[in-house]
C-alpha cells in the first residue's frame, strides 16, 4: 500500500478500536462462543468452532480492506491472530490466521500468510509459558500497566508477564509495519515515516487486543460468579438435608437398642428397615425426587415408628394417583411426619392418626401432614409464607422443611401451620409442579449399605446370643 496520510491513519485507528470492541461484544453475546471459549477442557469441536466464530467475520473484513479504497479499519487480523494465540494457543492460532490470511494472498499480498502464522507461533508460545490469569488481566490501559509494572519492580524486581505481552505486540507491530513500508504491494499493514505517528500505531495495537479481553473478562468473572452461586446454594441444600439424617438415625438407634435384647426380631425387622432407608440416603439424589419414591421413603420410616408405639399410632394415606409422579425436593415428609409423632401423639397417652393427603390444586402441588394429637399454643398458629414459617418447640426438622422450600422455590411456595390444642396439627405444603427427572444410583453406595447392613444383623445375632 501507499503511505497513508496521518490524519486517515489516526481516524483508521480510532475506527479500528470500535470494530475490536463491537466484534467482541457481539461474539459474547453467544452462548456457543461464550462456553466454548470459558470451557476448562475445550473439545476439538469447540476449538474449530471458537476459531471459526472469531475468523470468518474478519476474513470479510480483510477482503473488504483489499477491496474498497482507504476502509482500513475492517482489518484487524494482526491483532485477531495474536487473541488466537494467547487464548486458545499456536496451533489453533496458526490455523486461524492461516485462513484470515487467505483473502489477502488471494490479492497478491503474498506475505500475510507467513506472517499470521509467525505472530500466532509467538503469541502462543507465551500463552504457553504465561499463567493465563496474566492474559485474562491484560490491561489495554497501557499507561496503568506501565505505572503498576514499575511500582511493584521497585518494591520485589520481577518479570512481570503482561509487561512482557506489551512489548511483544509492539514490536511485532513494528516488525509488520516495517515490512509493509518495505513490500507495500505484498503486505498490508498501517505504517508511517513520521515516528510519532508510527508510535501511535505500535501503542495502538495492544489496546485493540486489549479490549476483547476486558470484555471476556467480565463475561469469565460473571460466569463464574454464577458458578460460585450455583455450588452455594447445592452446599446449603446438602446441608439442610444432613441436619434431618443424623436426627432420624440416632432416634432410631435409640429404638433398635432398647428391643435388642428384650424383642430381638422386631430389632431385626427395625434394622431392615433402616437398612432401607439408608440405602435411600445413600442413593445418588438430585434435590427433587418423584412424590411416589418419597412415600415408599416415609413408608420404611413409618414402619420403624409403627414398631416403636405399636397400636397407639394409626397411619392413614389419602393420594390423589396424579400426584405420585410430580417430583418433590427429596426428604421433604419425614421431619414432617416426625414432628406430628413426636410432638403430637408421643405427649399424648392414647397415641394418635397421622394422615398423609396430596391433590393437585390450580395448577400446582397441595401436601397436608396431619396428627390428631395435642396440638400447640393457640399464639403458634395461623397461615405464614415460607420465608415466616417458625414452630416454637418442634426442632431442627420444621425449621429444615422451611428453609429448603425457601430455597428451592422462593416465593412460589406456602407453607401453612393451622393446629388446635388438644385437637392436633395440620401442616399444609403448596409447591409449583415439576417434571420428574431420571434418577441415578450410586453402586459405592450400595455396596457400603450391604456390607453395613451385614454387619449389623451380625451385631443383633450376636447380642441376642448374648
Amino acid at each position: 500500500m501507499t503511505q497513508a496520510d496521518p490524519k486517515l491513519i489516526f481516524i483508521t485507528l480510532l475506527v479500528e478500536l470500535g470494530v475490536a470492541a463491537a466484534v467482541s461484544t457481539s461474539l459474547g453475546r453467544s452462548t456457543t462462543f461464550k462456553n466454548a471459549l470459558l470451557a476448562k477442557n475445550r473439545t476439538p469441536k469447540q476449538t474449530v468452532s471458537l476459531v471459526a466464530m472469531l475468523c470468518v467475520p474478519l476474513m470479510l473484513g480483510v477482503w473488504i480492506r483489499a477491496t474498497v479504497p482507504n476502509f482500513l479499519a475492517a482489518d484487524i487480523s494482526f491483532e485477531a491472530t495474536i487473541l488466537l494465540g494467547v487464548l486458545i494457543g499456536p496451533l489453533a492460532a496458526m490455523g486461524g490466521g492461516a485462513a484470515m490470511a487467505i483473502p489477502a494472498v488471494l490479492h497478491h499480498e503474498y506475505w500475510a500468510l507467513p506472517v499470521n502464522l509467525i505472530v500466532a507461533a509467538v503469541a502462543g508460545v507465551f500463552s504457553r509459558v504465561a499463567d493465563p490469569e496474566d492474559v485474562w488481566s491484560f490491561s489495554p490501559m497501557i499507561d496503568l500497566s506501565i505505572y503498576r509494572w514499575v511500582t511493584r519492580n521497585l518494591r520485589h524486581p520481577s518479570l512481570d508477564r503482561q509487561i512482557l505481552l506489551l512489548l511483544l505486540i509492539t514490536a511485532m507491530q513494528f516488525c509488520t509495519s516495517m515490512l509493509s513500508r518495505f513490500y507495500p504491494h505484498h503486505f498490508f499493514e498501517l505504517h508511517s515515516s513520521n515516528w510519532w505517528v508510527e508510535l501511535a500505531i505500535c501503542f495502538c495495537a495492544p489496546i485493540i487486543v486489549g479490549i476483547p479481553l476486558k470484555i471476556w473478562n467480565a463475561m469469565r468473572t460473571e460466569r463464574k460468579l454464577e458458578e460460585q452461586g450455583r455450588l452455594l446454594m447445592e452446599a446449603r441444600l446438602d446441608a439442610l438435608q444432613r441436619q434431618i439424617n443424623p436426627h432420624f438415625l440416632f432416634n432410631t438407634l435409640n429404638s433398635i437398642t432398647s428391643l435388642v435384647r428384650s424383642q430381638p426380631e422386631l430389632a431385626r425387622e427395625m434394622i431392615v428397615k433402616l437398612a432401607s432407608i439408608l440405602r435411600m440416603l445413600l442413593k445418588e439424589r438430585e434435590a427433587f425426587v418423584p412424590f411416589r419414591e418419597e412415600l415408599d421413603f416415609t413408608d420404611d420410616y413409618l414402619g420403624i415408628e409403627v414398631v416403636r408405639f405399636g397400636q397407639k399410632l394409626q397411619v392413614v394415606k389419602e393420594i390423589a394417583e396424579e400426584t405420585l409422579d410430580i417430583v418433590v425436593p427429596s426428604m421433604l415428609l419425614q421431619p414432617l411426619i416426625e414432628n406430628s409423632i413426636k410432638h403430637g401423639l408421643e405427649p399424648r397417652i392414647s397415641g394418635g392418626t397421622v394422615t398423609l393427603r396430596s391433590r393437585v390444586v390450580d395448577g400446582r402441588l397441595l401436601v397436608e401432614v396431619e396428627d390428631d394429637g395435642v396440638g400447640m399454643a393457640p399464639e403458634s398458629n395461623g397461615p405464614a409464607p415460607v420465608s415466616g414459617l417458625v414452630r416454637p418447640g418442634t426442632g431442627i426438622g420444621m425449621k429444615n422443611v422451611r428453609e429448603r422450600m425457601e430455597v428451592l422455590y422462593g416465593k412460589e411456595a406456602a407453607v401453612e401451620i393451622v393446629s388446635r390444642p388438644g385437637r392436633g396439627t395440620k401442616v399444609t405444603l403448596l409447591m409449583p409442579i415439576l417434571e420428574a427427572g431420571a434418577e441415578n444410583w450410586s453402586q459405592a453406595g450400595r455396596e457400603a449399605l450391604g456390607a453395613a447392613n451385614h454387619l449389623l444383623e451380625s451385631a443383633v445375632r450376636a447380642m441376642t446370643r448374648g
